[in-house]
């Protein structure tokens, strides 16, 4: 069925929202503003998901998108949107969730902290494959599909990360088993530094190292092979570690291949000093960094309090956590390699520490919040990248002696619907 609606608001999601006969109609790559013609395509009973049909007057904000495979290509959601856009669209939607999932007031949310150059800031991309019966696709998947839209290169992926694409794309075509190539991962670092680690499914995976290493070499790549899901990557050439720089003076972090790192470096380190800078610290406090990863809050927490236990359960990781450590000469940290869950109590069994600080995967920390609650630290600094999961679980705080001094909106994803945020809460007296 086809419809003329017009849009008013925008939905986490991305999807912008119109309504027709009071019901609530979902359309992907639209602007408040917007009066279009769409048509359903999924009727959900109380409301509608639509595709756009035709723009009938554009809305202001509305831009032509860079990106020649935008609207096929699900990385993106906003790019016809400007930025400023983004960003105060951003900012609505996050005091909103707060609001309506924890009844956070629009005066405990700061305002959103956007980023310094909206296009070409990915430092981390995944880059799928496909062989096709044109040749080798490699790019993202479409929208809600695992079709591989075949690119060029990427208008939110680092220049030096596309000139390496670049030289993928022409050699895996070429190389021993390009059929069996499911991925390519690539990074870079604060220095410059770009690491590759390419999947390979073929039972011979030594052929494709053989064919690779040379020419990564001869580009300066650090190449990795990654055979099944779980094993670490197999070095082919180059360096293990890239490095990012946080703090001031800047302190210096490694981490390896199949590693995490945030994606916009920039912000990464804008987040970080919002965290040390939004505290109070008088240099006796004990904190625990749940979700601790290489260290990236850990390390320099450590430079103004007087101890921080890390947990962190994956292995790896932690490894680098503890030489990150000793490459600064930082010895006032402890680092476990455990499940947060329980980690409180296990790790402070007479008293808690005095400020924990967690950083969780998406899908939030709901078990760990509710340990928090009983263990009433005085402190709780929360770093959230989904809103959703930070609305059920600070809910869970708040009910139960808890009090929010700040929120902040942090964009370390322009283009997308994504959101980075910390939030720092006290125990009430």
């Amino acid at each position: 069925m086809k419809l003329e609606i017009g849009i008013n608001n925008l939905a986490f999601g991305g999807n912008g929202v119109g309504r027709h006969d009071g019901k609530a109609i979902f359309v992907p790559f639209t602007v408040p503003g917007d009066r279009i013609a769409c048509r359903i395509v999924r009727d959900k009973g109380r409301y509608a998901e639509a595709k756009l049909v035709e723009i009938l007057e554009p809305g202001d904000g509305r831009r032509p998108a860079p990106c020649p495979v935008y609207g096929q290509c699900g990385g993106c959601q906003w790019q016809h949107l400007d930025y400023p856009t983004q960003t105060t669209w951003k900012e609505r939607i996050f005091v909103d969730q707060l609001a309506r999932g924890a009844g956070v007031l629009s005066e405990q949310v700061r305002t959103l902290l956007p980023a310094p150059d909206e296009w070409h800031y990915r430092s981390r991309v995944q880059f799928k494959c496909h062989a096709t019966a044109n040749g080798l696709a490699i790019g993202f998947y479409r929208r809600g599909s695992h079709f591989v839209v075949d690119l060029s290169s990427c208008p939110i992926t680092d220049h030096r990360l596309n000139a390496v694409l670049g030289e993928f794309r022409r050699w895996l075509p070429e190389s021993p088993c390009p059929d069996r190539i499911p991925q390519i991962d690539l990074a870079v670092d604060d220095h410059g530094q770009v690491r590759a680690v390419v999947h390979c499914l073929d039972p011979a995976p030594e052929r494709l190292a053989d064919f690779l290493r040379p020419l990564a070499t001869s580009v300066g790549l650090s190449l990795f092979l990654q055979i099944g899901r779980k094993e670490t990557p197999i070095p082919v050439c180059g360096h293990d570690s890239l490095t990012i720089l946080v703090d001031d003076p800047p302190l210096r972090l490694g981490y390896g291949p199949g590693g995490f790192a945030q994606v916009n470096l920039d912000q990464n380190r804008r987040l970080v000093q919002e965290v040390l800078g939004s505290l109070a610290w008088r240099g006796d406090e004990r904190v625990l960094d749940l979700y601790c990863g290489m260290g990236n809050f850990s390390l320099p927490i450590a430079r103004r309090a007087d101890s921080v236990v890390g947990v962190e359960d994956c292995a790896p990781a932690l490894a680098w956590a503890r030489r990150n450590a000793y490459r600064n000469d930082l010895n006032n940290l402890s680092f476990h390699a455990r499940s947060a869950e329980g980690a409180l109590g296990d790790l402070f069994p007479a008293a808690p520490p005095d400020l924990v600080v967690l950083d969780p995967p998406r899908s939030g920390a709901f078990s760990v919040v509710r340990e928090l609650a009983s263990g009433q630290p005085p402190a709780i600094l929360y770093v959230s990248c989904d809103p959703s999961t930070l609305v059920r679980d600070l809910s869970i705080l708040l009910h139960r002696g808890y009090y929010l001094h700040w929120a902040r909106p942090i964009d370390l994803f322009p283009q997308t619907f994504h959101t980075e945020s910390a939030a720092f809460l006290t125990r009430r007296d």
